[in-house]
């Protein structure tokens, strides 16, 4: 670091992202990524839009919303489009957290939620899940502290059920608790039916998995009226040009051939179901998932030696040195055919080590 940086931030760790590889080729499970590109209906409306470039896009994402809003069966005025679901859940760090309102998210979830915490020091407290990787909702109610829930979790993949999710709305009714539902296509209820019995509830999806849409970085915050409002303030007083227009433009075409990212996921779902299937045949301990990846361990190899073993066989998973997830791997769900890849170089691998 430069002897410049501020010394507020001298002990910040920051987010470590999933590898991106240049050069060689790999069979890429490690960031969730779809295996499947974007909707054409995106690709042709991000086209055109490019051919606006030296215009600022619209600050008010107005088309967008409106899409977005109908989609969810929501008004306009109660949703708001980001850069990347990662934007929206900064605001709302900057939004609704503070000394008097501190932080509340598991000790094992997204890494950003600390990464933010720090950042802006805003003092927060984890709450332990327990040993089978589960969320205790009853951990959560009268907490006094903005909570941070992601649903379904990451990395477990494990969903709470949407009656759970209330009860921790419910129980927490002077503070907001934001839901990060950046999985929820793959097998969860959405909060987004609650936003209108709840003023506290901000809910956050992304369209970079379902949608195939990761490198456009497109993200949108769900909410009553007045927690939008207090939003905007904020996105105004950063960067009001959040959504560039190429991005937008994929976002509306995306909405519009729903039925292409529903096929997609059902897909996803279905390699899925045959991935842990196959995986527990191969001695794997594998948690039931709600995401487009699965968690899961083996007796037999170590996590670490799995990943490296992996990528000097072209395959990259995602691998987490914290304690109680050394021994698993976090494997994002790619077509049939990468799948069977991977499979069968983990039978390799066991057979060379037995």
């Amino acid at each position: 670091m430069s002897r410049f940086l501020s010394a507020q931030h001298k002990a910040l760790v920051p987010y470590t992202p999933g590898e991106q590889p240049t050069g060689r080729q790999y069979i890429k499970l490690n960031t969730n990524e779809s295996p499947f590109p974007p909707s054409p209906h995106a690709v042709a409306y991000a086209a055109e839009a490019a051919k606006s470039l030296e215009l600022y896009s619209d600050p008010t994402c107005s088309a967008l919303c409106e899409a977005f809003a109908k989609q969810c069966g929501v008004a306009p005025d109660e949703v708001m489009m980001t850069n990347g679901s990662d934007e929206i859940l900064y605001f709302a760090f900057l939004t609704f957290c503070d000394d008097r309102h501190p932080a509340a998210f598991a000790d094992i979830t997204y890494g950003f939620y600390s990464v933010f915490a720090d950042l802006l020091h805003i003092p927060y407290t984890l709450i332990p899940l327990r040993e089978d990787f589960t969320i205790n909702p009853e951990d959560y109610v009268s907490l006094g502290k903005t909570i941070f829930l992601a649903n379904p979790n990451a990395p477990t993949g494990i969903a709470l059920p949407l009656d759970a999710v209330e009860r921790i709305i419910r129980g927490n009714p002077n503070n907001v608790v934001v839901v990060d539902e950046a999985y929820v296509d793959f097998g969860t209820e959405s909060a987004v039916s609650l936003i209108h019995k709840y003023d506290n509830l901000l809910v956050t999806q992304t369209f970079s998995k379902s949608r195939s849409m990761a490198g456009a970085r497109l993200g949108a915050g769900i909410g009553c009226k007045s927690l939008i409002a207090d939003l905007n303030t904020i996105r105004f007083s950063t960067n009001p040009y959040n959504v560039n227009r190429m991005t937008m433009a994929a976002g509306l075409g995306a909405l519009e051939d729903d039925l292409y990212m529903r096929e997609n996921c059902r897909t996803i779902v279905e390699t899925r179901g045959l991935t842990t299937e196959a995986l527990r045949r191969l001695g794997f301990t594998v948690i039931d998932s709600a995401t487009n990846f699965v968690f899961a361990k083996a007796d037999w190899i170590g996590g670490n030696d799995l990943y490296l073993q992996l990528k000097e066989r072209g395959i990259l998973i995602r691998h987490f040195e914290t304690p109680r997830l050394k021994d698993y791997n976090r494997i994002t769900i790619g077509t049939r055919e990468q799948m069977r890849t991977l499979l069968l170089a983990i039978e390799n691998i066991r057979e060379a080590l037995s």
